[in-house]
């Protein structure tokens, strides 16, 4: 009972969430899902390292779908995720560790900034 009222509550944290809140999701999920990735490569579950692989593949795409591509800086972004994703598809491949960190650092720098354009944003 306790798992479904979870699942629910945080089913309608992102359905009301503004879009600056659910980039900042997405950014904070591709971490978590890195680390357990990570874990599952370090305990040598292949199969489980793998599916986590694909979800923050999947969230690399779907931060490339959000983005309005008449902004300039989009153009930049695309770039830069569409690099992450390649990088994110070699670890995948080879089942490599260091470039999920390489990975993983990006999306932290995104977290800082992001947070941070939040906070100067809501000043505004």
């Amino acid at each position: 009972m306790n798992t479904l009222a979870q699942q629910k509550y945080k089913q309608n944290s992102i359905t009301t969430a503004p879009p600056e809140e659910l980039t900042l999701m997405l950014y904070k999920g591709a971490v978590r899902f890195i680390n357990a990735t990570q874990k599952a490569l370090a305990e040598g579950n292949i199969a489980e390292a793998h599916r986590l692989n694909i979800r923050v593949q999947d969230i690399v795409a779907e931060l490339m779908g959000g983005l309005n591509m008449d902004i300039p800086i989009a153009k930049d972004l695309m770039k830069l995720y569409d690099f992450l994703l390649h990088r994110l598809v070699e670890a995948n491949v080879k089942k490599d560790s260091a470039i999920l960190e390489e990975v993983k650092g990006f999306f932290n720098e995104f977290i800082e900034v992001w947070t941070e354009a939040i906070k100067i944003a809501k000043r505004k």
